[in-house]
C-alpha cells in the first residue's frame, strides 16, 4: 500500500531529480557564457562544490543563487584548470588521430585514462579539500582516483551505459543529465572516499586525549627528576669514584 512515508520519499526522489537537471542547465548556461572555454572551468567547479554539499552534509541551498555565487568564488583559478584539461585533451585526441604507431597511440591512450581520472576528480578536490596550489590539486586528484580505482572503473562503466541507454531511448534526457550523470556518480564516490579516509570519532578522541596527556606527563617527569636530582647528586672529585 502507497502510504505517506512512500510518498515522502518519492517526493524526495522527484526533488532529486528536477534539482539535477536545473544544475545541469545552470552548468550549460554558466559554461556558454563563459564562451566555453572561460566558463567550463568555474560552471564544474560550482556543479562540484553544489553536490559536494547536498551528497556529504545533505544540504541543499537555494540552486541558482548557490551556483551562480559559487561560480565566481576562486576566480582565475577553475579556468585556469579547465584550460589546462581542454588543451591535455585536444592535444591527446590530435595525437590519437594522427598517429599510427601503436605504442605511440598506446601511450597517448594512457595519457587519456589519466587525463579522465583527474578530471573526474580535480573539481570535486578543489571544493571538498584545502589543497593549495594547481600542482597539488592535480597531484590529489589523481592520487584519490587512483587510490580508489575500483570505484573509478565502476563509475566510468555505470556513466558509459547511461550514456549508451540515453543515447538508445531518450536523446533528449542529454540536455538535462548529460554533465549531471557523471556529476553525480563521482560526487558519491569522492563522499564516500573521503568519508573513508576522515578517522572514526572514537580515535580522533583517543588521539586528542594523547596529545593532551603527553606534555602533562613530560612536566611531571621533568619535576620529579629536577627534584630528585639534589638528593641523589654529589660533586666528582679527583680520587674518589663516583
Amino acid at each position: 500500500m502507497f502510504g505517506f512515508e512512500q510518498f515522502l520519499t518519492l517526493n524526495r526522489w522527484l526533488t532529486g531529480f528536477w534539482r539535477l537537471a536545473w544544475l545541469n542547465i545552470l552548468w550549460i548556461l554558466v559554461t556558454v557564457l563563459g564562451l566555453g572555454v572561460l566558463g567550463i572551468g568555474p560552471a564544474s567547479y560550482a556543479l562540484a562544490k553544489y553536490l559536494h554539499r547536498w551528497f556529504r552534509h545533505g544540504r541543499t541551498p537555494p540552486t541558482t543563487r548557490t551556483f551562480l555565487r559559487e561560480a565566481r568564488e576562486l576566480r582565475w583559478q577553475p579556468v585556469l584548470v579547465g584550460g589546462i584539461l581542454l588543451t591535455a585533451g585536444a592535444i591527446i585526441f590530435v595525437n590519437l588521430v594522427s598517429l599510427s604507431d601503436w605504442y605511440l597511440r598506446a601511450a597517448n591512450v594512457g595519457a587519456l585514462t589519466v587525463l579522465w581520472i583527474i578530471t573526474a576528480h580535480i573539481f570535486f578536490v578543489m571544493a571538498a579539500l584545502d589543497v593549495k596550489g594547481l600542482r597539488a590539486q592535480l597531484s590529489s586528484a589523481l592520487l584519490l582516483g587512483v587510490g580508489s580505482l575500483h570505484w573509478t572503473i565502476l563509475g566510468t562503466t555505470a556513466v558509459v551505459i547511461g550514456y549508451l541507454l540515453m543515447l538508445r531511448f531518450a536523446v533528449p534526457l542529454l540536455l538535462m543529465f548529460g554533465i549531471g550523470l557523471p556529476a553525480v556518480v563521482f560526487a558519491a564516490i569522492c563522499a564516500r572516499t573521503l568519508r573513508d579516509l576522515e578517522p572514526a570519532p572514537d580515535q580522533a578522541a583517543d588521539s586528542t586525549l594523547r596529545t593532551q596527556a603527553h606534555p602533562a606527563e613530560r612536566t611531571d617527569a621533568l619535576s620529579r627528576r629536577s627534584t630528585s636530582a639534589p638528593d641523589g647528586a654529589h660533586p666528582l672529585r679527583k680520587g674518589i669514584p663516583a
